[in-house]
């Protein structure tokens, strides 16, 4: 589900963890456990084959693999047919979810000229899938409303809340107009949103080429990415307010489960939305008058880019099928030997928009490989620690369905067993991206220090510093780039990202307070061009994703290990100051920016109160100068500063107990074990709030949440963050006390920790 160039954050580390002859101590790991653990990911290893995945991946995005489609279902079963196969004792679990599907559409432009939307992606020569969709959906965005409208055009480039800002200047509204806005610089279900907001009747989202088609590169079938009658689907579902089924929200849409009506659905859009490709597009857009558009506002079409409204007028209308659809996740479970009720979850998801060979099926075969070489590992013998839990979801690109439905169905059993889920979606050829609780950061980085990059024949890590270092030497490098890189030259750690969302990973971590990683690979492939379209297809994978699937193989060693050491440690592999300092760098971030909004609103009231905004435009055109705003008061964070510093003290301790402990062998009694787990566990919940995030009470973790109006994007410290952002000082306030109460809630475990290690610790 996750846009294409929405690539998780990279991390790097130190030569410490590089040095072959010279490795850290395994964490999470008693020496005498360490080897024996090493042991075992070499036979695992040893299992993998490219030739898996790439027999899997044909077989799985041979037809269209929708929602509610026969090759879903028969996907399903396929994959429940492997995990039994390979020794898992798996199922299929059955929701019902409200999944609108188009039965008519119509586009066309009634003035000044006429011009009749194809709305339809034809066969590309030698791509064997795109002359095989005679079951395949036509282009649409999942739960926009129904609606037959005709009305004036207005171009509003990416439609984001800038967007309209500078429209303002223009004098141009968009009430009762039709909006044309182009994919990119936010998640597309925000467009529609905000067209609805600022009275739009309905929403048009196209794919420039400057964006993903001959500006990126050469087009399909020449090259990887975006030809001119390719349309990019998806969900346009309210998910910043919650995911999953729109009319069971909190519950699982169980067969008998009680729901809301569309019209109650708060997730469901108002008005129409439609996506269309730039040869669809291009008559639109050149139909326009009215001013020319901003320069940033102008795409790659070999048209002048104006802003409207009309002349240019379009009709618009869409009918769809409002009923209830089956989902089939597949969940499969390796018991553990002593902690059968601690779970170690892995997830990915197996729908697509037509044949998703990209997305999400790229991931889903190396999470199969994993699979297939854990059960021989079984059948040879040994067995977990911990239960290993592997799930295929299915739903997840109208909106996070599967994995939503199954996280609040199981919610509580979850809650009390869950010690971490790990997240994959689409992988390709490249580099690790890495994003997840940030407790887990030294974790992954030894992880990728024992995986071997397919191209360069050095460490996945290897490369990453590299990069890291190389992208902070560009000219024009970000500022946040050059510290990354600086402190990468340092032989420091760079952070791994933080989740918003877009895939999986959203119910554990956001809703249940699981602690979570998504992994996957890419970056050096041309399959932006193809995201969410028809000609996601297993031909143009092969040639453009990943060719050999070796990348493919590297996911499911990466993953692979971090599954398997977790299932298998002593303690929890975590670093807790790398979570402190985190924090307190977010902490930083938030002090900056109420700082810089005060510092920018008393600039701009002055400039306005000089009139400067008006004698700087140009007479001849149309200017609305911007209003005052109330200056920005100075806030009192004080609870979160004071949580933050606490956090940092506990953390530090806990972890040089714990590494003590581990040195000398984690000589507990049972008593102290018990005790021991009863404190790890749902260490991430106390993270959590109850009462959740401001206007969407599903997001209850105070550190994650994606950005109410970033959808995808994550906001860190969400309920201070975005208080100060749309000016709610007293609110700001309030979640410094409600975070603050949560970062205590957590310090207040670590120093219990802390204390039932340290007499484990050899005196000196």
């Amino acid at each position: 589900m996750k846009p294409a160039k929405l690539f998780l954050a990279l991390l790097a580390t130190g030569p410490a963890l590089l040095a072959a002859d010279n490795p850290a101590p395994l964490l999470g790991f008693v020496p005498e456990h360490a080897a024996a653990q090493l042991s075992l990911e070499t036979k695992f290893d040893a299992q993998l084959n490219p030739a898996d995945l790439r027999a899997w991946l044909e077989q799985m995005a041979a037809e269209p693999n929708h929602v509610g489609s026969p090759h879903d279902k028969l996907n399903a079963e396929f994959t429940l047919a492997k995990f039994q196969e390979w020794g898992w004792d798996a199922h299929i679990e059955t929701f019902y979810v409200l999944y609108p599907t188009p039965l008519t559409q119509k586009l066309e432009l009634v003035a000044p000229t006429t011009f009749t939307a194809k709305l339809h992606e034809p066969v590309i020569p030698g791509d064997r899938a795109s002359a095989n969709a005679k079951d395949a959906l036509p282009p649409y965005h999942a739960y926009g409303a129904d609606g037959d409208v005709t009305a004036e055009l207005v171009y509003v480039n990416r439609g984001m809340p800038d967007d309209y800002k500078e429209l303002e200047t223009h004098g141009v509204s968009v009430k009762g107009r039709i909006v044309i806005v182009r994919y990119g610089g936010g998640w597309r279900g925000l467009k529609p949103k905000l067209a609805y907001e600022h009275g739009a009747v309905a929403c048009l989202i196209y794919s420039d080429p400057r964006d993903d088609g001959y500006g990126a590169g050469d087009t399909y079938p020449k090259g990887g990415y975006r030809p001119a009658d390719a349309v990019q689907r998806g969900s346009v579902a309210d998910m910043p307010v919650y995911p999953g089924d729109p009319l069971t929200p909190g519950i699982g849409a169980t067969k008998d489960a009680k729901r809301l009506t569309v019209a109650e659905a708060k997730t469901v859009l108002k008005i129409p939305v439609m996506p269309i490709s730039y040869a669809d597009a291009q008559p639109l857009l050149a139909a326009l008058g009215g001013p020319v558009a901003p320069e940033g506002w102008r795409g790659g079409l070999p048209i002048t880019y104006h802003i409207g409204p009309g002349p240019a007028k379009a009709h618009f209308a869409i009918t769809s099928d409002w009923s209830l659809k089956p989902i089939y996740n597949v969940i499969a479970t390796i018991k553990g030997r002593e902690l059968p009720d601690e779970w170690v979850i892995r997830g990915n998801h197996r729908d697509g928009w037509v044949f998703g060979a990209w997305d999400p099926l790229s991931g889903h075969v190396a999470m199969m490989a994993e699979a297939k070489s854990i059960g021989a590992l079984v059948k040879s013998g040994w067995q977990p620690k911990r239960s290993i839990v592997y799930c295929s979801w299915d739903g997840e690109e109208p909106g996070l369905l599967g994995s939503t439905e199954w996280a609040e169905t199981h919610a509580e059993e979850l809650q009390r067993k869950a010690v971490l889920y790990v997240n994959s979606d689409t992988n390709t050829r490249g580099f690790l991206g890495a994003a997840g609780s940030h407790a887990l950061q030294a974790f992954v980085n030894q992880i990728a220090g024992s995986v071997r990059d397919p191209q360069m024949g050095v460490t996945v890590l290897e490369r990453l510093r590299a990069r890291t270092l190389v992208d902070g030497s560009r000219k024009g490098a970000s500022d946040e780039a050059k510290a990354v890189a600086k402190l990468v030259a340092g032989g420091g750690p760079v952070p791994i990202g933080a989740l918003g969302s877009g895939s999986d990973f959203t119910p554990f971590l956001q809703h249940l307070g699981i602690s979570t990683l998504s992994l996957e690979y890419g970056g050096e492939d041309q399959q932006e061009g193809v995201y969410h379209s028809i000609y996601d297809s297993f031909d143009h994978y092969d040639r453009f994703g990943d060719p050999g699937y070796r990348y493919g193989v590297a996911l499911a060693q990466t993953i692979g290990r971090a599954i398997l050491r977790t299932a298998n440690a002593d303690l929890p592999p975590v670093r807790q100051g790398d979570f402190a300092d985190t924090v307190d760098r977010y902490l930083k971030e938030i002090h900056q920016l109420a700082d810089t909004m005060r510092e920018a609103t008393e600039r701009t009231n002055k400039m306005i109160d000089a009139n400067a905004f008006i004698l700087a435009s140009d007479p001849t055109e149309a200017y609305v100068q911007p209003e005052k705003k109330a200056a920005v008061p100075f806030l009192n964070l004080a609870a979160l500063d004071n949580a933050t510093l606490r956090l940092k003290q506990s953390a530090a301790a806990c972890d040089e107990a714990g590494a003590q402990s581990l040195a000398a062998g984690l000589k507990l009694t049972a008593t102290q074990q018990v005790e021991l787990e009863s404190l790890l566990q749902g260490m991430e919940q106390s993270l959590t709030d109850p009462t959740g995030l401001p206007g969407r009470d599903w997001f209850k973790h105070m550190i994650y949440a994606p950005g109410l109006l970033t959808g995808y994007g994550v906001k860190t410290l969400p309920g201070v963050r975005e208080a100060i952002e749309s000016r709610r000082w007293s609110e700001a306030e309030q979640y410094s006390g409600i975070v603050g109460h949560a970062l205590d809630a957590y310090s207040d475990r670590l120093d219990k920790i802390k204390t039932l290690l340290k007499p484990v610790v050899p005196k000196n």
